[in-house]
Parts: C-alpha cells; structure tokens; sequence
C-alpha cells in the first residue's frame, strides 16, 4: 500500500474511533477527482468547533509525532495543527469550525483509493470550490483537472458558484472568479 494513503488511514482510523467528523482534501481529494499526482501530506479536515480544539489536538498528539516543538500554541493559533506519521508523512490537519467546513464534512464520502482502502474525501464541487479560493497555479492546475474529469454534465457549477463567490468576495479576491471563468470555457467550450 502507498504510504501516502497507509497514513491517510491511520488518521481516518484515530478520528472514526473518536466520532469525530473529519474528511480529506488537498492531494487526496485531487486525487479522487483531478488525476493522480504527487502530494507529500496528507491535507484533513476535522471538525473541531469554536472553543473545543483541545481535545482534538490532543486526540492527534497522542497518535501522531509533531512537526513542530510548538505545534499545539501553533494550532491554537493558526487552526493548523502539523504533525507526521511514524515514517515520516506529514499530516496538516485543518481544526475547521466555519459553517463552510461543516458542511463540506458532511457532504464528503468514501472512495477507494486502493483495494479494501475506502478514505472519506471532500465532494469535487468542495474542492473545486476550495481550489478556486486557494488560487495558488498548482489549484489552477488542479481545477482544469477537476474540470476536464468531470465536464459540465457531472458538477452541480451553479452549486460551485454559490458556495465561493461569498468566500471570495470576503477575500476581495474577485478576479480569481475570472479565472475559474476562463478555464471553464476553455474545457467545457
């Protein structure tokens, strides 16, 4: 099995037996939706809430190393706690608590990514969504990926559209819509 997913399972594993509602996105979501390519961290999701990171970042720390000797102010801080595997594969796990990130939890599923290995990723409407707010030109790469896979027929766009023009106009960030725009014509004509 990849190492990349055997982490990805183990931070599933740690998070299902606590009942804590979490989902995979960055890389792994890519994955799922864009094409395969090479992500060096396993990017989740956990819902932690306003008020009760605590016990999460604990939770985490008792099954995963820190990458950082101040990882848990650094999590108090940032909302990132960053941790790794016992060989070595980063985690960046996201202690999410806006209604956005709930919902983005709760509409996320399982895909088997290998044989027997089901992981939880974000729906590709979410990840477009979060790709798009990112901006960065590997998220741009990874839109016209998700694009490309997916055409107009099997993404709700108007969903897309609804979820990250407040985000971005939050942001101040319109001309990344612009973007989107672009390179959605360029793949769905």
């Amino acid at each position: 099995m990849n190492r990349l997913v055997r982490a990805a399972q183990q931070v599933q594993d740690v998070l299902n037996a606590a009942a804590i509602p979490f989902c995979f996105i960055g890389g792994l979501a890519a994955q799922r939706h864009a094409e395969p390519r090479v992500t060096r961290d396993v990017d989740v999701s956990i819902l932690a809430g306003l008020g009760n990171e605590a016990p999460v970042i604990d939770l985490m720390l008792a099954h995963f190393a820190p990458r950082r000797d101040d990882a848990r102010a650094f999590a108090t801080r940032y909302r990132v706690l960053l941790l790794k595997t016992e060989d070595d594969i980063g985690i960046d796990a996201t202690l999410s608590a806006l209604p956005f990130e709930a919902e983005v939890i709760a509409r996320s599923s399982l895909f088997e990514f290998v044989p027997g290995v089901w992981l939880r990723t974000c729906s590709a409407e979410d990840l477009l969504v979060m790709k798009i707010f990112a901006g960065r030109p590997i998220d741009w790469r990874d839109v016209e990926m998700i694009l490309r896979r997916y055409r107009r027929q099997a993404l709700d766009l108007a969903v897309v559209e609804a979820r990250v023009m407040p985000l971005l106009q939050a942001k101040d960030e319109i001309s990344s819509w612009d973007e989107y725009q672009r390179l959605l014509k360029r793949v769905t004509g």
